[in-house]
């Protein structure tokens, strides 16, 4: 067996949100999270990579199909939430707060609950998914720790 290898791909999306808990009052709302409780919501061009790892497979020299990874990629996180209000219409936002931390531990759940339909299972293999909320904010999840 090669070594295993990362390849990441990106894609973007935009989406807004508001991060506002529910079981807590507005004024704890407001101290806890500023200017990202505003009632109105606010939205970000979201920037995420996804990495597999997987060994070169020796006929087409890639360790993952794109188009495969792509497709999966568009119906499983950017149909879903590209130009949607995460909390108003991503059902997993209705219970909880919609930051850049639980939306990435989203997108690898429904990845991964998607993987196997897509990859065989001595194909390449979920590792992490990064997402930017700007260009000062970026937010890292490993697969591995995500049911």
């Amino acid at each position: 067996m090669s070594a295993s290898i990362d390849v990441t791909r990106k894609y973007r999306f935009a989406a807004s949100h508001r991060l506002h808990a529910p079981e807590l009052g507005d004024a704890e709302n407001r101290e806890l999270y500023g200017k990202c409780n505003n009632p109105y919501g606010h939205g970000h061009n979201y920037e995420i990579a996804v990495t597999v790892r997987g060994p070169v497979d020796a006929r087409s020299g890639s360790v993952v199909d794109i188009a495969l990874l792509d497709g999966l990629v568009r119906s499983e996180v950017l149909e879903p939430f590209d130009h949607r209000n995460l909390n108003e219409e991503v059902e997993a936002f209705g219970a909880a707060v919609p930051t850049s931390e639980n939306l990435g531990r989203e997108v690898v759940r429904r990845l991964k609950r998607n993987w196997p339909a897509v990859f065989s299972a001595d194909g390449p293999r979920l590792e992490r998914v990064a997402i930017a909320e700007t260009s000062r904010n970026a937010f890292e999840v490993s697969a591995h720790e995500i049911e």
